[in-house]
């Protein structure tokens, strides 16, 4: 496959963030997907949203398995460090990177087909160790690449665009996310970039395993009438529970404010970055799992797609946390530090007797 990288010229006066980047610094190369396709969106979300934190590109690491989601990577932050693994395998990778390397920013991408299907063990050990990451899951119900037949993640009694019906029960990855202990999970329409950048910023800065489902329609094979992940579809059973500001100050003390509908509540994370979250739903509580499984499953009998911030913990603790590993990257350890001698391994076999 031919790539048309894009030219590097930038305009002079195009504005530059704090660490002297410009937009066009967070591109890709050229999109090969198909004109409308929503994962384009998404890509521009990402971009839009690392130029907004000032986010240096040579500490992002990218990586994806197969598909049409799994070509995006390639679309945005060119000077990324970047993987691209086999189906369903992003997850274990992306593990194994961030336990060698933590200082880096990483964002796993996937498809409905890729985590759902054949991955869909991979992603629940992802989201039940706490992996400090962004996982996008970029879900059309569909298999593009493989001419339109139905993903797990389709709905059932959805149909297809040759008219044939789903009679399978769909994956819900944002309510597994919920119940595998994903401490950040939200759902997102790839139509709609003022909720989804803040959504992505967020995500970035959350200290452990952030996920974010964004409902990106195929349009090829899954934008007509009678699927439920068509532009049109989402747009009409849209359910918006939240919409956030987002922004970020040094650590200071936790907030604690009693807000009504209409009003601001700031959610003070462990590290001391703040999301600040405009309530629009009088009775929704981000803070509450329990509560945010019980309301997807209420709105989706009544066929609403639930968007926006659905849970935060505001006190996360990663993999590294769990393991209590050295602060220090290990892919900069040396070797005293790695093979500490003979008397450090005979202590650690008397501890095994």
């Amino acid at each position: 496959m031919t790539y048309i990288a894009k030219p590097r010229l930038h305009h002079p006066t195009l504005a530059v963030n704090k660490v002297g980047y410009t937009r066009r610094d967070y591109e890709g190369k050229i999109s090969t997907l198909c004109a409308g396709c929503g994962h384009d969106s998404i890509s521009a979300a990402i971009i839009q949203a690392c130029w907004e934190l000032d986010v240096e590109p040579h500490r992002v690491a990218k990586l994806s398995g197969i598909g049409c989601s799994s070509k995006t990577p390639d679309y945005f932050l060119g000077n990324s460090h970047g993987f691209n693994s086999v189906h369903g395998r992003m997850p274990s990778v992306l593990t194994g990177a961030n336990l060698a390397n933590r200082d880096l920013i990483y964002l796993g991408i996937s498809g409905d087909g890729d985590s759902a299907s054949i991955g869909i063990g991979q992603f629940a050990h992802g989201m039940r160790r706490a992996v400090n990451m962004v996982y996008i899951v970029e879900n059309n119900g569909v298999y593009g690449l493989t001419k339109g037949q139905f993903s797990a993640t389709a709905d059932q009694g959805s149909q297809s665009k040759r008219g044939i019906v789903n009679n399978d029960s769909a994956v819900d990855l944002v309510a597994l996310a919920l119940q595998l202990g994903a401490t950040f999970v939200a759902r997102s329409f790839s139509g709609d970039k003022s909720q989804l950048v803040p959504l992505i910023k967020a995500a970035i800065v959350h200290p452990g395993a952030a996920f974010i489902d964004v409902i990106s329609p195929c349009v090829a094979f899954n934008n007509h009438t009678g699927s439920t992940k068509s532009y049109e579809y989402v747009r009409d059973h849209n359910e918006p529970v939240n919409r956030i500001d987002f922004d970020y100050w040094p650590k200071r003390e936790e907030i604690t404010v009693d807000y009504a509908e209409g009003e601001v509540v700031s959610v003070t994370q462990h590290d001391g970055s703040v999301l600040r979250l405009h309530k629009l739903a009088a009775d929704y509580d981000a803070h509450d799992r329990i509560g945010a499984m019980n309301f997807l499953q209420q709105r989706h009998a009544l066929g609403e797609v639930v968007t926006g911030l659905l849970y935060v913990d505001p006190q996360p603790e990663d993999l590294h946390a769990h393991l209590k590993t050295a602060e220090t990257p290990f892919n900069t350890l040396g070797a005293k530090d790695l093979c500490p001698g003979s008397a450090a391994l005979e202590k650690i076999n008397a501890s095994l007797r």
